[in-house]
């Protein structure tokens, strides 16, 4: 998925929220959302879910299936877990058995006779998980999951967003927990200043030295960097 010169705010007057935004998210990865409160990176995450329109700019390559798990789960519905589930199955074709597979993977299934606005912070939490992971999704964004979380769900979580990765999904989290930092090979897109640059484990980094025409140096140079690599330019 690419994100080209994407800018972004609420209101035709309004201020900024992002822009000159440039970044590829390659499938196979985790990438973690980084920045302050109010950085805008949740409005990040629902662009690149598709729930808001960039202002300016485009993104392309975004994967047909998406899953997508707010901060804060819309409790207040008049379903059980069991009826909630069922029904978003049904809407986005999911695998028969499907909810029930997260459920115990999540170890929630003792609740799903439960009504939505009787659960708590965290069980509400798994709930948003399983319908953001139903369809099998080939982007899956995360904002802030590990809220709430029970110590033994939030300790599996990372590992099984590894193996959605290792399947080809691209994954992109926000967490304030910090449950992601010991994650190998963790990809991150940094959110500050109205904009967003994406850094990779300095493992995966690698040294390739290019000739350019002069005329065209500061071009490449700048568009080079927008995509998050580290550019050196060797005085004549």
């Amino acid at each position: 998925m690419h994100l080209d010169d994407v800018a972004f705010r609420y209101r035709r007057r309004g201020p900024w929220i992002l822009r000159d935004v440039t970044l590829d998210l390659p499938p196979g990865r985790v990438t973690e959302v980084t920045g302050r409160n109010g950085a805008g990176k949740s409005t990040l995450l629902a662009l690149l879910s598709g729930l808001r329109r960039p202002t300016g700019g485009r993104i392309t390559g975004r994967p047909r299936r998406v899953g997508y798990a707010p901060e804060r789960f819309p409790a207040a519905q008049p379903f059980t877990v069991r009826g909630y589930l069922a029904h978003m199955s049904a809407m986005l074709k999911a695998p028969p058995g499907a909810m029930d597979t997260w459920a115990e993977r999540l170890h929630f299934a003792h609740l799903m006779d439960t009504h939505l606005p009787d659960l708590s912070k965290g069980s509400a939490q798994k709930v948003g998980l399983t319908q953001a992971l139903l369809a099998d999704p080939g982007l899956l964004i995360l904002d802030e999951p590990f809220a709430g979380l029970d110590a033994t769900t939030r300790a599996i979580l990372p590992g099984l967003l590894c193996d959605l990765a290792a399947a080809g999904t691209t994954v992109l989290v926000s967490d304030h927990q910090r449950c992601l930092e010991q994650l190998p090979g963790l990809d991150h897109v940094h959110v500050a200043d109205g904009t967003a640059t994406r850094t990779v484990p300095a493992a995966e980094w690698t040294v390739l030295e290019v000739g350019v025409r002069a005329a065209e140096a500061t071009a490449l140079e700048t568009r080079l960097r927008a995509e998050g690599h580290r550019v050196h330019r060797r005085q004549p």
